[in-house]
C-alpha cells in the first residue's frame, strides 16, 4: 500500500495546542502553512502571524467541533484558503470533498497527501498520509484509538488494519495528548510487554509525546496488536470503562 504514497520533502511539522489536550498540526513549507483539524481559530491566527506563515490550506479529518470549530473564522481571515474534508452536510463552509484513494495537492506548495477513509470514531473520518507522515485525527492515538461514537467495532478494526499496513517508519500525528493515560491502560492488557514498559518510562516526564512512530504503535498499542475483531472489541470496551 505505501509504495505509491506521495513524498513531501523540505517540510516542517509542529503542533499548536488548543483546548485542554488538542493538537492542531501545521505542515510548513517555506512560508506556507497547512493546518489540520483547527478546533479553534485564535491560537492558529496568532501562531501563523508570529511566524510569518501564509495559510494555504485546511484539512479536516472528521466533523467533531474540537476539530472544525475554527474553520469558518480562519476562512474569514484567509478567503482564498483551500479546505479539504470528508463529505458532511453539517459543514457550513465551502470545501473540497475527499474520498478514499484521493491524492490532494495543495496549491502554491509542493505538498501532496493521500486520503484513507477510516470510519469508526465517526462515520465520516478520514486520515491524510504521505510516505513518512500520518495525520490521523481521532482514529489512532499514541498507544490508543478513538472511541466508537458512530462506527462499528468491525469498521474501526478494519480502519486500524489499513493504518497498520503503512510503512512502519511513518510518524504518527494524532489530535490529542492522551498518551500517558493510554499507556497506563495498555499496561493492564499487556503488562509483560517490555517495549511498552520502556515506552512508559521514556515518556512519563515528557510533555509533548506526539509524534509517535507506527513501528512502536505496532509493538505497544493494544488496539493494533488485537488479532481479531472480538479481541479488539473486548479491549475497546475495557478502555471505555478505564
Amino acid at each position: 500500500m505505501h509504495s505509491t504514497l506521495p513524498q513531501n520533502n523540505n517540510i516542517n511539522i509542529f503542533p499548536i495546542k488548543a483546548f485542554k489536550d488538542n493538537y492542531i498540526w501545521v505542515i510548513q513549507e517555506k512560508l506556507n502553512g497547512i493546518i489540520i483539524d483547527p478546533g479553534e481559530a485564535k491560537p492558529v491566527l496568532e501562531k501563523l502571524k508570529r511566524q510569518n506563515i501564509n495559510l494555504m490550506a485546511i484539512l479536516i479529518t472528521h466533523k467533531h467541533y474540537d476539530h472544525t470549530g475554527g474553520v469558518e473564522e480562519l476562512i474569514k481571515h484567509n478567503p482564498d484558503v483551500q479546505v479539504f474534508g470528508p463529505e458532511n452536510i453539517e459543514f457550513n463552509f465551502e470545501y473540497t470533498i475527499v474520498n478514499e484513494g484521493d491524492v490532494i495537492s495543495i496549491l502554491g506548495t509542493k505538498v501532496k497527501l493521500s486520503v484513507i477513509e477510516t470510519p469508526g470514531h465517526t462515520l465520516d473520518h478520514v486520515v491524510y498520509v504521505d510516505e513518512a507522515h500520518l495525520f490521523c485525527g481521532d482514529t489512532l492515538f499514541a498507544c490508543g484509538c478513538g472511541k466508537l461514537f458512530e462506527g462499528s467495532y468491525s469498521e474501526m478494526f478494519k480502519s486500524l488494519s489499513k493504518i497498520s499496513s503503512l510503512n512502519p517508519e511513518t510518524k504518527v500525528y494524532c489530535a490529542h495528548e492522551y498518551t500517558k493515560k493510554n499507556i497506563q491502560f495498555a499496561l493492564t492488557v499487556d503488562k509483560e510487554n517490555n517495549q511498552l514498559i520502556q515506552r512508559y518510562n521514556r515518556l512519563k516526564h515528557v510533555e509533548i509525546t506526539i509524534p509517535s512512530i507506527l513501528k512502536e504503535e505496532l509493538e505497544t498499542n493494544p488496539f493494533l496488536r488485537a488479532k481479531t475483531i472480538e479481541e479488539f472489541k473486548l479491549i475497546r470496551k475495557r478502555k471505555d470503562e478505564f
